[in-house]
């Protein structure tokens, strides 16, 4: 049966499908979120490279560089055979620093604390603004030291861990020193320099005596303060051909 022109004409003027819809381009501001969205997550990669760095590979160089020169030291020792003040120190260190309660080995002790000398993961004893008595003068005073908390070896990272009573060796070649820790002091400022003096101010000793000061930055991740162990001289025990470790640190 033929189509009436009405149909005819419904079925030719039927719509077709609606034309596919056209994609919106972000505006300005979306686009500018997911930008800046972006440069966060790489500033956010960026500053987790810099801490591992700073935190971990700086360790990693530091203590290299620190047995390298701990090796020469005793390679010297084993060869020098005179003894006496010019014999101490060897131009890559004076001697080892052995501190249990830190838990961090022995501890190679040079001349100065610049970031020259402590960055190499040693620990360094002053020049100034206080100059440090050497315990092998045999005079009273303050042998004085400084290291890193954390980074470039943080040899002084566990210096929270120690307690009055604690043990703190110095090895030379000839000798060792045991001091006894008889004050602490948590928090100080970076500029109190009366810690350092002959004498040392604010740990309650008030005459001459033979002491060793051990600083680092606090808190733990900055440099705004100082951390301040003080110890006094027990003993000295002879070095023997062995090399036999105090009972201290056995």
């Amino acid at each position: 049966m033929a189509a009436t022109a009405d149909e005819t004409e419904e079925t030719t003027d039927a719509p077709g499908p609606d034309p596919a819809p056209r994609r919106r381009r972000p505006g300005r501001i979306a686009l500018a979120v997911s930008v800046f969205g972006e440069l966060l997550i790489t500033a956010g990669v960026l500053l987790g490279l810099f801490v591992a760095y700073s935190l971990w590979w700086t360790n990693v160089i530091a203590d290299r560089k620190a047995d390298q020169k701990a090796d020469k030291v005793r390679e010297h020792w084993a060869r020098q055979k005179d003894s006496g003040p010019g014999a101490l120190d060897t131009g890559d260190g004076i001697g080892f620093l052995h501190v249990p309660a830190m838990h961090n080995g022995e501890v190679l002790v040079e001349k100065g604390t610049g970031t020259d000398v402590l960055n190499d993961g040693v620990a360094g004893y002053y020049t100034q603004p206080v100059k440090a008595t050497l315990p092998t003068s045999g005079k009273t005073g303050n042998f004085t030291l400084a290291a890193h908390r954390d980074g470039h070896g943080a040899k002084f990272h566990n210096i929270d861990k120690l307690e009055k009573g604690d043990p703190i060796v110095f090895e030379t070649r000839d000798e060792w020193y045991v001091y006894k820790v008889y004050s602490i002091l948590p928090e100080t400022s970076k500029y109190n320099v009366k810690v350092l003096t002959a004498v040392p101010g604010g740990s309650g000793r008030k005459k001459p005596g033979h002491y060793i000061t051990l600083t680092t930055c606090t808190p733990v991740y900055t440099s705004r303060h100082r951390y301040v162990v003080w110890g006094e001289l027990v003993r000295t025990q002879k070095v023997d051909s062995e090399r036999t470790p105090p009972a201290e640190l056995r």
